[in-house]
Formats: structure tokens, sequence, C-alpha cells
């Protein structure tokens, strides 16, 4: 009988090692690490925000709608409810990079105005900020690249054979990725125009 049961187990275990198993358990591992680093970049960026607008605040005195439209992005990101215990669904990823794409822009507004402002550019406090936002940016880049890596190694493990098959039966599925935040403007079909030559005199 001991035989038996242990002959068994170890077919159990050559069958569940053969149909990816323990890979797709490393590969669903890896989108969850991905996912928290990413989160924990965007927070970064999130809790500096508030230290920017306090910072330019007595300067831009006549720009109090680009310092409404940061603070109003910085409050719709706390708004959605994300978190690095559980991988968002399509929905709330697509809702989550909206959220960010809107914060993006409404940061790039703001550094733009500032350069209006010779004495704001000077002032250590803003510019040290700045460099920390210009920093941030860049870790979310490499986050949000290495998410985007280990999801499309995940999805496409999990969809080929005899993989799909183990997938189904403990319940993985395809997960959701970034999409290219201007997509509109990359699909765009760019308007070409040649300048006709001079007619000689």
């Amino acid at each position: 009988m001991k035989k038996i049961r242990a002959f068994l187990v170890l077919m159990v275990a050559t069958l569940l090692a053969g149909c990816g198993y323990n890979d797709i358990q490393k590969l669903d591992e890896n989108v969850k690490a991905a996912w928290s680093e990413t989160l924990n970049q965007y927070q970064r960026r999130a809790d500096l925000v508030p230290q920017i607008v306090s910072s330019v605040n007595a300067y831009m005195v006549h720009e109090r709608e680009v310092l409404t439209q940061v603070t109003e992005a910085r409050s719709k990101v706390g708004s959605i409810q994300v978190s690095a215990d559980k991988l968002p669904t399509e929905s709330e990823l697509a809702q989550f990079q909206a959220a960010q794409g809107q914060l993006t822009s409404a940061l790039s507004r703001l550094i733009a105005v500032a350069e209006n402002y010779p004495q704001l550019k000077a002032d250590t406090v803003f510019r040290d900020l700045n460099v920390q936002l210009e920093g941030t940016e860049n870790r979310i880049a490499t986050a949000r690249g290495r998410y985007i890596k280990e999801v499309q190694s995940y999805n496409t493990f999990i969809r080929q054979f005899p993989q799909l098959i183990t997938a189904k039966i403990f319940g993985y599925s395809v997960k959701p990725n970034f999409g290219v935040d201007n997509q509109a403007e990359i699909m765009k079909v760019p308007t070409v125009k040649f300048d006709t030559p001079a007619k000689a005199q």
C-alpha cells in the first residue's frame, strides 16, 4: 500500500512538473512582484505632489488653474482603489492608467509654466523636488517596463500547450497589461508636406 501511495505521489509530481504548474507559479509571482514595484513608484510620485504644489504656491499667483489641475489629478489618483496584494482587473487597470496619465499631464503643464518664473526656477527646494520628480518618472518607466515584460511572459506561457490545460484546471487566466498612454497620437497618420522648389528666374 505504501509503495502504491509513493508511486502515485511521484506520478502526480511528475505530471505537475511536466504540465508547467511550477513555472506558472513562478511567473505569477514575478508579475505580482513587478506590480508591487510599479505601485510603489507611482506612490512615490503621488507623495511628491503636495510638496511640489506647496513649493510653487507662493510664486504662481496667476497660475491657480494649473495648481488646481495638479491637485485634482493627485486626488483622483488617490481615489483609485488598487493594491499591491491583488492584481487589478482590466477595467481597474484602465482606470488606474487614465488617472496616472492625467497626473502626468498636469505635472508636465506645471513644470512648463514654472519656466516663466525665474525666481521659482532658482528656488533650491523647487529644483530639488524637480530632480526627485524626474528620477521618479524614470523609476516609473522602468517599473512599468518590467511589469509589461512579466505579464507578457506569463500570458504567453499559459496560452501554450500543455500549460493552458493546467492554467484552466487551477484557475489561472490571462492578466491585463498596460496599454500605450498616447495611443491616439501614435496611430495618427502623419501629414507629409513637400515644399515646392522655387522656380528659377
